[in-house]
């Protein structure tokens, strides 16, 4: 419904706010650090985080999903421009993302990839660290991990990723090196209407 010239009252009522915003004296990037940071801190609250296993191109999540696993020979921080950047809360932002728009909403792993992808960048940025930079450090290990022999995979490890990019020799030797994975609760309960 809109407002009319006839009817003043109600224009003024329903017109946009036309009135300019104070600026805030926080530069945007911070406002989005700390919103980013509730974020990754509420979700890093609700999984399990396991290092002790190995995994193929760093990091991935149980079938279940309440577990999210990197690589235990990644590093967890490198250094950026004179300070150390602790890195796994990213990666379990967005293997979290991920396997949520999987098991929840049924997507396809390549799209869900790209958005999860999509909130890692965003998480990174937030941090004041140049995506370049940080991916430059992932893209490293992960050729370094994916060169190396899979000995220690665990059973519950969520094959769908790889299984998606028809990676056969890289399944048979996953499969044939698995070992009892951990099996944890939830941390948090998920209530979705309708589902």
């Amino acid at each position: 419904m809109h407002g009319t010239k006839r009817h003043p009252e109600f224009h003024k009522a329903l017109a946009p706010d036309t009135k300019k915003q104070p600026k805030s004296h926080w530069p945007e990037w911070v406002i989005g650090k700390t919103m980013m940071d509730q974020a990754m801190k509420s979700i890093v609250a609700r999984v399990h985080l396991d290092r002790s296993y190995d995994i193929p191109y760093l990091a991935g999540y149980s079938v279940d999903g309440h577990t999210i696993f990197i690589d235990r020979h990644m590093p967890k921080s490198f250094v950026y421009r004179g300070r150390r950047v602790y890195t796994d809360r990213f990666l379990i932002v967005h293997e979290a993302v991920e396997k949520s728009l999987i098991q929840l909403l049924g997507m396809h792993y390549l799209t869900s990839h790209q958005i999860a992808l999509h909130a890692e960048q965003a998480a990174v940025r937030a941090e004041g660290i140049k995506w370049d930079a940080y991916n430059e450090f992932m893209e490293e290990y992960i050729k370094v991990i994916g060169d190396e022999k899979l000995d220690r995979v665990p059973d519950n490890l969520d094959l769908t990723p790889y299984v998606d990019f028809h990676d056969s020799a890289e399944l048979r030797q996953m499969r044939a090196n698995t070992v009892p994975g951990p099996v944890n609760k939830p941390r948090h309960a998920v209530h979705i209407a309708g589902l």
